[in-house]
């Protein structure tokens, strides 16, 4: 049975290590970046496994609004 509170299967389904063994988790990274690029980076992260196109466009929501910080 999935924990879809604190392990969703859209988080825990890359299969992406450390060298250590340990499953990473999306939470493990976006919780120390800020807020619009750790939503870019959890929207990149889960779009095979949960919302495909639409969490690809939410991404770049997310990084457009980081870049317009940037253009002011």
């Amino acid at each position: 049975m999935s924990d879809l509170v604190n392990h969703p299967k859209h988080y825990t389904s890359s299969g992406i290590k450390c060298e250590c063994g340990k499953k990473i988790e999306c939470i493990d990274i976006v919780r120390n970046w800020e807020f619009n690029l750790g939503n870019c980076l959890k929207y990149l992260w889960r779009h095979k496994y949960k919302n495909g196109l639409e969490d690809l466009r939410k991404a770049r929501w997310y990084l457009d609004d980081e870049i317009k910080k940037y253009e002011i």
